[in-house]
């Protein structure tokens, strides 16, 4: 009998450790350095805009979060935004870059249950450097039979990495936080997606639920996904 699923993929940050949160401590940090200069939801506002902006030049992560600091420190202040400040954003970026990594509840023993069974493929977006030392600090590389660090999410990117890595995406599984990024294009590549839900999630990783797609499931936590699939087959 020809099974359902082959392969699983896994998004990293906010499935299987702790990052949003560490983002937004922060930028609350960050807005306090501000205060001055303007309300705090016009701040974050502002900061939120340089991040869209910026996506394009730097990518998502640390670095390119840091840089927007910046540049949103030098447009509040309309230019005169103080040396000292500048150097707490960069510190404050640096001690994101270098702060431990937080596994999730059921992160491992998931994936513990399931590896040997499925080739399991880490799938992350984000700069290379820091997403390397989560993983290897989240002590979870061994359950990986590949790790793909890519620039960005779509459906190319689901189609690819799952023919590489699999039997293609219609006997894939993409598990992740956001609806964006990890569930919208992975089933628009044809495979199954599975939603756990994370407390924070960035602004910019929001969408619709696709509630009425066949092959979409939501999960309470990632101890309801081997249930899940051995369910699919």
């Amino acid at each position: 009998m020809t099974r359902a699923l082959t392969t699983i993929g896994f998004d990293a940050d906010d499935t299987l450790w702790q990052n949003e949160q560490f983002f937004r401590l922060t930028e609350d940090r960050f807005v306090a350095l501000l205060g001055e200069h303007g309300a705090a939801a016009e701040i974050s506002g502002r900061l939120l805009e340089a991040e869209k902006r910026n996506l394009g030049f730097y990518g998502f992560g640390i670095k390119g979060f840091t840089l927007s600091m910046i540049e949103t420190a030098i447009d509040v202040t309309r230019g005169q935004v103080s040396s000292a400040v500048i150097g707490e954003i960069l510190a404050a970026g640096r001690e994101m870059a270098a702060h431990p990594v937080e596994t999730l509840p059921h992160a491992a023993e998931t994936l513990a249950a399931l590896a040997g069974d499925y080739r399991l493929v880490l799938i992350t977006k984000g700069d290379l450097f820091d997403q390397e030392r989560k993983l290897a600090q989240s002590g979870l590389g061994d359950f990986f039979d590949a790790v793909e660090i890519v620039s960005d999410k779509t459906v190319a990117t689901y189609q690819r990495l799952f023919a590489r890595h699999g039997t293609g995406p219609e006997r894939a599984l993409m598990v992740g936080n956001s609806l964006k990024s990890d569930i919208v294009p992975a089933l628009a590549a044809g495979s199954w997606a599975a939603h756990v839900p994370h407390e924070l999630t960035w602004a910019l990783e929001h969408a619709e639920e696709p509630a009425g797609e066949r092959r979409f499931r939501k999960l309470v936590d990632l101890g309801g996904l081997v249930g899940l699939v051995r369910e699919i087959g």
